[in-house]
């Protein structure tokens, strides 16, 4: 059998007209494009090279066979483009919506996996809180799975025909901002934190009103410092010295410097994180996708439910 790469080296020896100059283009020594010719000389019986102390010259076999190994090399290089082709042909296309909180921290880890290339899944994904997307699961609305989570047992409604797939809670933690002197950690009960500024949900939201019911349940009621429904604002206005925050465990996984998570045993809140997928839409690698997903958030902060 010819060794293709010898082919190559051939082809550059012709083309430049010596070892080192072939060996400069390719990244090789001399030395080494020299045994390569000599190995090519042994696979195909041919001699190649008249060699001398002072030049190495190309013979006309040399000649012909470096016009055929152009064609050759150029014919497999297509059949490896045809193939790799038809290897993207063949997956299947996921369309998953996601809210961003869990998109910033799943899919990081699920396309940088080693053989996320070989899951035969091309991903394409719409990064939107959970009423847009349930709306793309809609008739015509084209996802074939929605990541969504919920506050409380209100604020989202989806059709008859999705299924839904509990994947774990999320839970809220209390933030402050560094500067306020309390250690990160420390238990302090709401009654200490009643005075401060902080930074809340826009009212009138599912989730505001969750908060607001919480907050007032065990006699909170906070200092509007700001009103915020992005959790990556919230955090730098706490780190920044604004006010204090209720977020989720999952933004906070590339929170700033600059905060403190601390323990309020009055505030036990969390989002209930799940996946809303149609009944009658047949998708093989969603399944293996979805293990993939479980495989991820079982390593993460997302907490299993007390049964």
């Amino acid at each position: 059998m010819v060794n293709t790469v010898h082919l190559r080296t051939l082809l550059e020896v012709t083309r430049r007209g010596s070892f080192a100059a072939a060996a400069g283009q390719l990244g090789y020594t001399a030395s080494a494009v020299s045994q390569q010719m000599s190995a090519l000389e042994r696979e195909t019986g041919v001699k190649l090279f008249e060699r001398s102390a002072r030049s190495v010259q190309p013979t006309e076999a040399a000649q012909i066979m470096s016009r055929h190994a152009a064609k050759v090399l150029t014919d497999i290089e297509a059949l490896l483009a045809a193939t790799a082709g038809s290897h993207d042909a063949s997956a299947q296309e996921i369309k998953l919506g996601i809210f961003p909180s869990l998109a910033t921290y799943v899919l990081p880890r699920l396309l940088s996996a080693s053989d996320w290339s070989g899951l035969g899944i091309k991903l394409k994904v719409y990064v939107a809180e959970p009423g847009q997307t349930i709306q793309g699961l809609r008739s015509g609305g084209g996802l074939d799975v929605a990541l969504v989570f919920q506050v409380g047992q209100g604020g989202l409604a989806w059709p008859h025909n999705i299924s839904r797939q509990w994947l774990g809670d999320d839970n809220y933690r209390v933030v402050l901002p560094q500067s306020w002197g309390i250690r990160h950690g420390a238990t302090v009960t709401a009654s200490q934190l009643a005075e401060m500024p902080w930074i809340m949900h826009h009212p009138g939201t599912s989730d505001a009103t969750v908060i607001e019911r919480l907050f007032a349940s065990c006699d909170l009621h906070p200092r509007v410092a700001a009103y915020c429904d992005d959790f990556n604002a919230s955090l730098a206005m706490a780190a920044s010295g604004l006010g204090a925050a209720l977020v989720p465990e999952l933004a906070l996984q590339n929170g700033p410097d600059g905060i403190v998570v601390i323990d309020v045993p009055e505030v036990r809140l969390a989002r209930n994180i799940f996946a809303l997928l149609l009944n009658d839409r047949q998708n093989p690698r969603l399944d293996v996708f979805m293990d993939r997903l479980s495989g991820i958030l079982h390593e993460s902060s997302i907490a299993p439910r007390r049964r």
